[in-house]
């Protein structure tokens, strides 16, 4: 019998998409904590490529991410909720476009990421929850307004207390998920969709992204952005014209840090 293979993010960069996998199918894709602080990292350099346009997040095979691997909660070291917390931060801070395409179980820590994303595509048949009250964890304040603001007090105070899974159906219902796709239906979708995000404009997007935190402040900063970018006269010439646009305006690289 052949060994599993180690736990891992695994990714691609095809036509502008990112799709970053998580890979330990030998626990339900549950995050180990070395994946935990993985992750971050390999954010920070997908946000620095400026071929990348958008992301996907997504699990290897019929299972999104099941959360953390409990038995790195025993693991001397920095707690995995920490862990979990930062990798969580870096997924919601990522300066462009991200998409969850979930299968199967999305719990705990996998829901955490899920919820990071800027939406969520679900398969019919996958199964959501928030798990701290099992193991007798406080679910981090972060995580728990991300979730309040995804799905409402009294939906995430259900799944907080109560620590049960839902189906698809009430993840919509709730605003959980955004779409629910058949089965064998979502990879197409997802695709479809990250296709139609890579060819609209990066600077509505990430401006987008920065109002939708409750950002007050840079109007200013945008419109500057906008003025000097072409992107507007690009948009309004290519629908006078009737033709795809050509935008041009791109995310700033992060400054590099000193070690």
């Amino acid at each position: 019998m052949e060994p599993s293979p180690s736990p891992q993010l695994a990714h691609t960069v095809v036509d502008g998409v990112a799709t970053v996998v998580i890979s330990n199918p030998a626990k339900r894709n549950a995050m180990t904590a070395g994946m935990w602080r993985a992750l971050p990292e390999l954010l920070t350099e997908l946000a620095a490529d400026e071929s990348v346009r958008a992301l996907v997040m997504t699990g290897e095979g019929p299972t999104f991410c099941a959360g953390a691997d409990i038995s790195s909660l025993r693991e001397p070291g920095e707690a995995p909720q920490s862990l979990a917390v930062r990798a969580e931060e870096a997924l919601a801070a990522f300066p462009k476009p991200t998409l969850a395409a979930v299968r199967g179980y999305c719990v705990g820590g996998g829901c955490q990421l899920a919820a990071a994303c800027d939406l969520r595509f679900a398969e019919e048949g996958a199964l959501f929850g928030v798990t701290p009250a099992k193991l007798g964890l406080v679910y981090p304040s972060s995580s728990t307004r991300r979730l309040v603001s995804l799905v409402g007090p009294a939906a995430a105070k259900y799944l907080l207390f109560s620590g049960e899974l839902i189906d698809t159906e009430r993840a919509l219902r709730t605003g959980l998920v955004d779409e629910v796709l058949s089965i064998d239906a979502l990879g197409k979708r997802v695709a479809e969709f990250a296709r139609i995000v890579v060819s609209r404009s990066q600077l509505t997007q990430a401006a987008a992204k920065e109002f939708a935190t409750g950002r007050t402040d840079r109007d200013g900063h945008w419109e500057e952005q906008a003025s000097g970018s072409g992107d507007p006269a690009e948009g309004v010439a290519a629908f006078l014209e009737r033709r795809t646009p050509r935008f041009t305006w791109s995310v700033p690289a992060a400054p590099a840090t000193e070690g």
